[in-house]
């Protein structure tokens, strides 16, 4: 099994053997000797925190962790404060919106102190956010929702674009700046791309399928090498509605028309929401192509608050997770995404045009085509990117594809037909400028059975997740082959319930394994940071979400430290560094969510009435809010 997966010489050479053996078949295997020796030094300098679950943040002794952007906070001089019982789609379009997510910092003048900060803001906790309501709306047929409640909702999703300054070691927000926006579901939006002006994309309110509108769940995202903002559309599938429902109120089958086969294949309508009750788009009975207008991923200049998001069809349509970029040897851009779903895919994009550093508006339209990839993960530790390609084999009319619109907005299916590899969630997928690698975070997959494990996700009902290191062809990210290894298994390594065998480096803490990989982030030193999203099965492992320093190399690859923890029922987000490495921004998901039923003392779900915890505030009068964390060291200085 070792030399299937592994060269022979590979696997004869120290410390890959180690990992190899480690890896199939469990740390019991080394010797003491291997497993306590540690000659490498620790290339994270801070002090890691103690693991556990309570009702507030922690992070690393040295360092200062205060409130940047808190949800409903004031974005511009004549917003309104923030009164959540006077809530109003008018002041949320004003005001900061709800669960952040990804983060992007942009210097202004090349400046570490002084920039615009780009936010994405996923979707929203109703049962948190509105005093009237008592319960999740999801689970009783959104019962208490009313018009005025979605349009608020509609009003917390998007992007917001803030221009930030520090003072000292804290930061500010600058009301007055002419870069502030809200970017929402009803911001127009242009798009390009194979799939722009397709029929599939025309609707009631845009004969020219060229007029979309609005962005939503945005989760994580990027940067391009020319100073714009990429942002994810996920779930997309979830804020479509239907009337027509079976005796189980679940969507009827075989709706949708010529879109029907799409439909099951994304999920839609998901029915997570009840704007499609109110707003005739988003109900597929009323618009069966709005679909097809979202599950993108969209480019946003910060620089530019009059410029029009741009929705990208070169890059495919699926549940985007990420957009990561990184500029290949031959000036080519290569953009790297994760289908965040059970057993779907990761893709590369390749531009077909070149970086020019020297025009910034030709950069802007690179985007605009390019070839899109899936990956296939070989049972050698090889593997190779398959072209969804209009016209190649197996992606014809034959098999129901008219166009290369029709590839893109079905990339799923295209990616099905060509033998991609079915993935445990794929999250971010990020590149590492430093080392030439890509880190992809497999976050979980509880519905693989054990008939379906693969050398790349090798464990059935795989609750805690794992991370895949993926090294491309000589370093040519646009190159056709790639090797790969498994960099850890997640969960704990001292507990065999439920046939975890996770796998750390034996010199990983008690305090430092993790669970549920999410979004990532590499420093200006080539160091990976993962933050983690376990969603309800924190209560598994006694710990809540935090983000981590993970080594890579060296004796003490697989080595993780703990150094910032959220409060019960949050999801770390974000992690995004200044270029000096002297500030870290973290977003702070949904505080008091996720499974506050299994909290010792609480025992309950959440509302905004009886949350689990008040953070950030801390006040009677005021709910959980999701929150942007500025974590500076103390005395200043770089980070770790």
């Amino acid at each position: 099994m070792i030399l299937r997966r592994y060269s022979r010489r590979a696997v004869m050479c120290g410390t890959l053997g180690v990992v190899a053996v480690a890896t199939l078949f469990g740390r019991s295997l080394l010797t003491a000797k291997e497993a306590n020796a540690d000659p490498s030094p620790d290339r994270f300098d801070f002090k890691e925190i103690a693991a556990g679950v309570d009702l507030t943040h922690h992070v690393a002794e040295g360092y200062k962790a205060h409130h940047l952007l808190r949800w409903g906070d004031k974005l511009f001089p004549d917003a309104p404060d923030f009164d959540p019982l006077k809530q109003t789609a008018a002041a949320q379009l004003r005001q900061f919106g709800y669960n952040n997510d990804y983060i992007a910092y942009f210097p202004l003048d090349g400046s570490s102190g002084h920039g615009l900060l780009c936010i994405n803001h996923e979707y929203t906790n109703e049962e948190l956010m509105f005093p009237s309501l008592t319960e999740r709306q999801d689970t009783t047929g959104f019962k208490g929702m009313t018009e005025e409640l979605v349009n608020i909702e509609m009003a917390a999703h998007g992007v917001a674009v803030v221009e930030i300054v520090r003072n000292g070691e804290d930061w500010a927000v600058v009301l007055d700046s002419p870069y502030n926006r809200r970017i929402s579901p009803l911001t127009p939006m242009a798009v390009d791309g194979p799939a722009a002006g397709d029929p599939r994309l025309k609707t009631k309110g845009d004969a020219s399928g060229e007029a979309l509108v609005g962005t939503l769940n945005n989760c994580a995202g990027g940067t391009t090498p020319w100073g714009t903002y990429l942002t994810a559309e996920e779930n997309f599938h979830a804020y479509f509605w239907t009337d027509q429902r079976d005796s189980e109120g679940k969507p009827a089958k075989g709706i949708g028309g010529a879109e029907a086969e799409s439909y099951q294949l994304y999920g839609v309508p998901g029915l997570w929401q009840a704007w499609g009750k109110f707003h005739d788009r988003f109900n597929v009975d009323k618009e069966p192509n709005e679909p097809n207008r979202f599950g993108w991923v969209v480019e946003i200049d910060p620089s530019d608050p009059t410029s029009r998001p741009v929705k990208h069809t070169a890059l495919g349509r699926f549940c985007h997770e990420g957009a990561e970029t990184v500029l290949n040897r031959d000036g080519r851009v290569v953009v790297y995404c994760g289908d965040d779903t059970r057993g779907e895919y990761v893709y590369r994009f390749v531009t077909e045009g070149r970086y020019d550093p020297d025009n910034r508006d030709a950069n802007k339209t690179l985007l605009s085509s390019g070839r899109l990839y899936a990956a296939r993960f070989d049972a050698d530790g090889s593997g190779r990117w398959l072209p969804l390609v209009f016209g190649e084999p197996l992606l014809t009319p034959e098999f129901g594809f008219r166009s290369e619109a029709d590839v893109m907005i079905d990339a799923r299916r295209a990616g099905d037909l060509l033998g991609a590899t079915r993935m445990d969630r794929p999250e971010d997928v990020q590149p590492n400028p430093v080392n030439g690698k890509v880190y992809i975070n497999l976050t979980n997959n509880d519905k693989r059975k054990a008939d379906q494990v693969d050398s790349a996700n090798p464990r059935p009902n795989n609750v805690f997740g794992h991370i895949i290191e993926l090294a491309p062809k000589e370093a040519d990210h646009a190159a056709d082959t790639f090797t790969w290894d498994i960099l850890v298994r997640c969960g704990n390594p001292h507990d065999p319930r439920g046939g975890v065998d996770a796998w750390w480096n034996p010199a990983t803490s008690d305090q430092g394994w993790f669970a549920s990989p999410d979004n990532a982030c590499v420093d200006d030193k080539g160091r990976l940071w993962i933050a983690t999203d376990q969603g309800d099965n924190w209560a598994r492992t006694g710990r809540a979400d935090g983000l981590y320093g993970l080594e890579t190399e060296g004796d003490r690859r697989g080595t993780s430290k703990m150094f910032f923890r959220v409060p019960v029922g949050a999801e770390m987000c974000g992690p995004c560094f200044t270029p000096d490495r002297e500030t870290l921004f973290v977003a702070v998901q949904h505080p008091g969510a996720d499974g506050t039923e299994s909290l010792y003392g609480f025992g309950q779900p959440s509302t905004y009435k009886n949350p689990a915890t008040r953070w950030p505030d801390f006040s009677e009068d005021l709910p959980p809010r999701p929150s942007v964390m500025v974590i500076t060291k103390m005395g200043g200085g770089k980070i770790a």
